[in-house]
């Protein structure tokens, strides 16, 4: 259970897509409520020393997460993504997109697809996202904001959140 975990990141301009590949040394049901529940999105989501707080949750097609990030300063952005499909312990797709702390989407922040893909292999759980844009000069904006940074980051503190939930079964 101590091996690196799988982690690759492709900026795919020709289909204006972020395909990230993730594997975590958990099993399918804890690493999928880590990403649907937010209690537990609240502990990882955001880089450290960031912090993240849920609004509001509705994990369902037509639902949505409100959130917000807080640095450690308190300068606080608000997001929230819009829950498109949902098939249990195998996937789910959102629109994502910047707002305010009442969820109205900032329309000069670029918005994306994502479409994340959970699979089973036995003591661990490979996670797939994709990242669609509607332009180009939204995914070189996302990218150029620090995106693989920060996204690396918080896959980490799932890992230690993860490690920490397994070691106290």
């Amino acid at each position: 259970m101590n091996k690196a975990p799988l982690m690759n990141f492709v900026v795919d301009k020709d289909n204006k897509q972020i395909n990230v590949e993730r594997e975590f040394n958990a099993p399918l049901p804890m690493v999928w409520s880590a990403w649907t529940e937010s209690e537990l999105l609240d502990q990882w989501w955001a880089p450290k020393p960031w912090h993240v707080r849920t609004k509001s949750m509705d994990f369902k097609p037509g639902g949505s997460w409100l959130y917000a990030m807080i640095g450690p300063d308190g300068e606080t952005h608000w997001s929230k993504a819009d829950f498109k499909t949902i098939e249990p312990q195998k996937s789910f797709s959102a629109l994502d997109g910047f707002c305010d702390e009442n969820g109205t989407i900032n329309t000069d922040m670029p918005r994306s697809l994502w479409e994340n893909t959970f699979t089973n292999k036995g003591e661990s759980t490979l996670v797939n996202i994709v990242i669609t844009y509607d332009q180009l000069a939204d995914l070189e904006q996302t990218i150029n904001m620090g995106f693989k940074e920060g996204f690396t980051a918080g896959l980490e503190n799932l890992d230690t959140l993860l490690s920490t939930q397994l070691t106290s079964k």
